[in-house]
């Protein structure tokens, strides 16, 4: 489980790189503590987190041209 929640970790680090690399910043981004403690088959979540409604645009913005190709 140690070795899954260091995956995990990684995974929002790259996460976190590659929003900045746009611009955006989420805040709370992280691995959810609440589903980390649970008792369940399932990984945790990662938690994207709020964020400003500035940076939600700019996300928006982001993943439209990246659908566009």
């Amino acid at each position: 489980m140690l070795d899954e929640i260091k995956d995990i970790q990684a995974d929002v680090g790259v996460l976190a790189a590659a929003l900045a690399v746009h611009g955006i910043t989420l805040p709370s981004l992280g691995v959810d503590v609440v589903t980390l403690a649970g008792a369940t088959v399932r990984p945790p979540l990662v938690a994207l987190g709020n964020c400003t409604v500035e940076n939600a645009r700019r996300l928006i913005e982001v993943l439209k041209k990246a659908a566009d190709g």
